[in-house]
């Protein structure tokens, strides 16, 4: 925790579904756990611009759904603290609940808040204006990131501008915040200048988020200080009391603090910023090839033009379109013009209401311990690719209602049967029978793979009976 004192404590705010961005973002494995601009994944990226000597570890808020995910991603980020939220509350009671954290070990910590899943091209342009930010927030300001127009965006909020403040080189006064304009008067605030994208990162200390809060926000805050006093600690999480943290109003910081304070600022900056929110903006900040085509994974284009194609693994061909986004995933493909990229959730939502799979759950789920991955389902019977990591190992469970046989196809498995214990190499297989307790246990140096046959009359996930847990489920 010394570490933290007169430091920048990154704040990054990991919720969120992306619904936008199906069908490869999905709510059990989001946007921002996914590499959408790099080798690395938009969290890890985030994260990795607050690293060095002027950073304390970063503090992360992650719905507690995707705990293991995020505490996967940043293993090799020493001092991790991630605060879960039991259920979704917007940003503000996110926020609220950081700065509770870091005023208990540094009232006076500048924290900067950011979303886990925007793109920025330019870091020092990004320092450079965090230096500025940093300096006004040390005399009690609350400063936003204003990114320079470079389109008549609809899709975002704008920052009226208004005067440089004497004591902060660089920083400007907020006259207004206008929320997301209609097409016109996007255009308008380009073409006249005068007016910013509000980029949702955020630079305050702790003492003064809590005091505006206090001052604009007072219910939802007591609400959240609440939670965070029964919250309960455990490996590298800070769980939220549920209860309380329900109970605060479901409200972003921005119509929380920022639209009431008198001690709004912002620094205007060019970073080459996206929030990379839709499959067209993800295309507008992809290299291109001659004919202004993005394209990631297996694909062929011929005679396209301007079009966004991603295949994450099935070889996939294009001839003959133009301002086209193509999507191809292992169980859904996505096919939509670049200009109605922004009505992707729609069919997010139809697909939720009539309760298809696909909307929120991809054939791979991920676990602590590793992954699972559904090949074939029939009557009474399914198999499952499972991959465990080295030195993990699954619950000491049963099931009601299924059997299950386990064959080994990469690496070395320890299986716990009731008062068994059993060595299985690559090629060698168990029989587990219904009822049974059992357990699976990677011992090796390298990942353990296995091909699962369920039979049974009823093979849901919910069909187990956990007895004892390394990751402390339920």
């Amino acid at each position: 925790m010394a570490d933290w004192v007169g430091k920048i404590v990154p704040v990054v705010l990991c919720g969120g579904t992306g619904s936008r961005l199906w069908p490869l973002s999905r709510e059990a494995y989001p946007k921002q756990f996914w590499p959408l601009t790099s080798t690395q994944t938009m969290l890890q990226e985030t994260v990795a611009r607050a690293r060095g000597e002027g950073f304390a570890p970063p503090v992360i808020v992650s719905n507690q759904a995707h705990r293991f995910l995020v505490a996967e991603q940043l293993r090799e980020v020493p001092g991790t603290r991630i605060l879960l939220e039991p259920v979704a509350r917007n940003s503000g009671p996110a926020i609220a609940a950081a700065a509770i954290l870091a005023h208990e070990t540094d009232p006076d910590a500048v924290l900067w808040l950011m979303a886990a899943d925007a793109a920025i091209a330019d870091l020092p342009a990004l320092h450079a204006a965090l230096a500025k930010a940093a300096g006004a927030a040390r005399n009690g300001r609350i400063v936003t990131f204003g990114m320079t127009p470079t389109a008549p965006e609809t899709g975002f909020g704008y920052i009226e501008v208004g005067e440089e403040l004497p004591d902060a080189p660089g920083v400007r006064a907020i006259k207004s915040f206008v929320e997301k304009p209609d097409a016109e008067t996007a255009a308008r605030f380009v073409a006249e200048g005068g007016h910013l994208w509000n980029s949702g990162m955020f630079v305050a200390s702790a003492a003064t988020l809590l005091a505006e809060l206090a001052r604009h926000a007072g219910p939802m805050l007591e609400a959240v200080r609440a939670a965070m006093a029964g919250a309960k600690r455990d490996l590298d999480f800070v769980r939220l009391d549920e209860a309380a943290f329900a109970s605060a109003e479901n409200l972003s910081i921005d119509y929380a603090v920022m639209e009431k304070t008198d001690r709004a600022a912002v620094v205007p900056a060019s970073l080459g910023w996206s929030d990379v929110g839709s499959w067209a903006s993800l295309w507008e900040i992809a290299p291109k090839d001659a004919d202004g085509n993005a394209t990631v994974g297996p694909t062929e284009l011929v005679d396209a033009k301007r079009c966004y194609v991603r295949s994450e693994g099935i070889l996939t061909g294009v001839v003959g379109l133009e301002d086209v986004v193509l999507v191809v995933t292992d169980d859904a493909v996505l096919a939509v013009h670049r200009d109605r990229a922004q009505d992707v959730k729609k069919i997010v939502e139809r697909l939720k209401a009539r309760g298809v799979k696909q909307a929120t759950e991809h054939r791979r789920m991920y676990r602590p311990w590793g992954h699972y991955e559904g090949l074939i389902q029939g009557d009474r019977f399914q198999v499952k690719k499972i991959g465990v990591r080295p030195g993990e190992k699954l619950s000491l469970q049963k099931h009601f209602h299924r059997a299950e046989h386990w064959v080994v196809v990469n690496g070395t498995a320890i299986v716990e049967r009731d008062a068994e214990r059993i060595l299985l190499r690559e090629n060698e297989s168990v029989y587990l029978p219904l009822g049974c307790v059992h357990r699976l246990e990677n011992p090796g140096m390298i990942p353990l793979t296995l091909i699962e046959v369920q039979s049974g009359t009823y093979l849901g996930e919910d069909d187990i009976v956990r007895f004892e847990d390394t990751y402390g489920r339920a």
